[in-house]
């Protein structure tokens, strides 16, 4: 027999066709990769009804499904996560730094609440949520605070502490004092690595495209003639930067170390040497122009 818990990761994985949607509208709304287009039979990934009978704790919800009796505990999961629903309110809290209360959880999502209320009692009932009563000032029942359970499944939704590391670090050396160059030479270390992977004698603007392009750096290439037309100069403009948020905040540092990967990828495939690199504070800023032989015209 088929363990129905491989089933059901096949059903999660093959049966959707992820594409970015975003959840509500206005600023600050939730913004998740999660949505697609079902390719399988609904009723292969068919949902438990809600149930709200039996004895309550935490004033008014009830105990949460015990794990050990059930047959197949990863399956009920992956079939609360199956609801497009569930799964943004999961992402939610998962990149929430506290415990949300139905309401804004509901508000994130542009949601009504009492459409997000029974999607919450799933999901704690299967075992992906923590609740916690937080009693009000003045009359009323206690407001109910959610967050993932300690042992709820990661699937890579929480927030990486790279960028958190990465300011820490960008701070200190702003606060050191670095110069450019010494930043640079950083740079170019990495880049020189990158360019291992390339044959010696790459065409310099294609691999720096590819290698640019991999970054994040989504790179557009315009190549200008030179005089005597057997020479130019290539300049790619970055499109998109993927450390942008910690440029704006650092750019002497994080520009300098990203000029010494160009100078260093380049070296690394025995490219030429950029004529310029110009930063987030130039007039026009980030891009890089490097020489490139231009033959003449057919």
């Amino acid at each position: 027999m088929d363990d129905p818990a491989q089933d059901a990761d096949d059903v999660l994985v093959g049966g959707w066709r992820h594409r970015r949607r975003r959840i509500g509208s206005g600023g600050g709304r939730h913004e998740a990769d999660f949505t697609g287009e079902r390719r399988v039979n609904s009723s292969s990934v068919s949902e438990d009804p809600v149930s709200v009978d039996g004895p309550t704790v935490d004033g008014g919800l009830p105990p949460t499904a015990p794990r050990s009796g059930d047959r197949s505990p990863r399956l009920a999961i992956l079939k609360a996560l199956g609801d497009n629903t569930r799964y943004a309110i999961y992402l939610e809290l998962a990149r929430s730094p506290a415990p949300r209360s139905t309401a804004q959880i509901a508000e994130s999502l542009d949601l009504h609440v009492n459409t997000v209320r029974p999607h919450l009692e799933r999901m704690r009932e299967v075992g992906l949520l923590d609740v916690r009563s937080e009693s009000r000032r003045g009359v009323g029942r206690p407001q109910h605070l959610y967050s993932l359970a300690a042992d709820a499944p990661s699937l890579g939704l929480e927030p990486s502490p790279y960028p958190t590391i990465a300011r820490m670090l960008l701070r200190l050396a702003a606060e050191a004092g670095l110069e450019p160059d010494t930043i640079a030479a950083a740079g170019r270390d990495q880049g020189e690595l990158d360019a291992r992977p390339w044959p010696a004698g790459a065409p310099p603007v294609e691999a720096l495209m590819t290698e640019l392009d991999a970054l994040g750096f989504d790179p557009e290439v315009a190549i200008e003639a030179g005089v005597d037309d057997d020479d130019g100069v290539a300049t790619i403009a970055f499109a998109h930067c993927p450390f942008a948020e910690l440029a704006e905040s650092n750019p002497s540092v994080v520009c300098a170390l990203h000029r010494g990967m160009v100078e260093g990828f380049l070296a690394g495939i025995d490219g030429p040497c950029p004529v310029s690199f110009h930063t987030l504070v130039d007039r026009e800023p980030c891009l890089v122009e490097i020489p490139v032989a231009v033959g003449p015209p057919a």
